[in-house]
């Protein structure tokens, strides 16, 4: 698995219309792409600095969104709530742990 981290500084006035643009318009076509196994968007409320993590299937996979240009659509769309350019990187996913649930 791999992950596409996208660190970036929202304007805080803009950080709560950040985050439901990303959940309404950018996360359901993320889910059509091949690959795709799951996302994460983390934000401080205080400062508007956030981080959004992507996770693929394989490195193939993720790097498919970038030539066939999806990932630079989504990434534009939030052009206007950023103070400055987002930064990208990306890592192989080498453990992962999910907590398991109690039941009650």
């Amino acid at each position: 698995m791999f992950a596409r981290v996208l660190r970036s500084h929202i304007k805080l006035d803009k950080v709560d219309e950040a985050v439901r643009m990303f959940k309404e318009r950018v996360l359901p076509l993320c889910r059509k792409q091949p690959g795709f196994r799951g996302a994460f968007f983390m934000k401080d409320a205080g400062t508007g600095d956030s981080v959004v993590i992507t996770l693929w299937e394989g490195m193939d996979a993720m790097l498919a969104t970038e030539e066939n240009r999806f990932f630079q659509e989504q990434v534009a769309k939030f052009v206007p709530f950023y103070r400055e350019a987002p930064i990208r990187d990306a890592y192989e996913v080498i453990l992962r742990e999910k907590a398991k649930t109690s039941k009650s």
